[in-house]
């Protein structure tokens, strides 16, 4: 049985209700960045996340119209995940989150160590290059 939600009292609040999950910003990040992936791409790229935690959360945002889920019938089954039109239009709030994390951090005086969204991408990268370099090995 589904929960009835009050109407949020503000935008923050509204917003919050909805992004608001130790993984979900993580989860939408990625998907910004790399467009459609696999269930077990997307929780390699966010690095401590479990598979259950992941579920929860891309159900939420799915609920959400933020996130669109599509399952193939396939043998093992296959399920992929993109942003919604909706979901997009979180592109430049993420990048804006993430250019004050950097200014926050900064601030701070904290040297800047890899964080999971930089780690996510560096695997990313040097997966993108392996695959480049065995298409273009003889």
């Amino acid at each position: 049985m589904k929960k009835e939600r009050t109407a949020p009292v503000c935008a923050i609040t509204a917003a919050l209700d909805v992004l608001g999950g130790k993984w979900k910003v993580f989860a939408l990040s990625q998907l910004a960045q790399h467009g459609t992936l696999r269930f077990g791409k997307l929780q390699k790229l966010i690095p401590n996340v479990t598979q259950k935690m992941l579920t929860q959360q891309l159900r939420e945002l799915e609920e959400a119209g933020l996130v669109a889920r599509e399952i193939f019938a396939e043998v093992p089954p296959r399920v992929e995940y993109r942003l919604t039109a909706h979901g997009l239009t979180l592109h430049p709030v993420l990048g804006a989150l993430r250019n004050w994390g950097e200014l926050h951090r900064e601030v701070l005086g904290q040297a800047a160590p890899p964080t999971a969204c930089e780690l996510a991408e560096k695997l990313a990268r040097s997966e993108a290059g392996a695959e480049t370099r065995r298409a273009v090995a003889p």
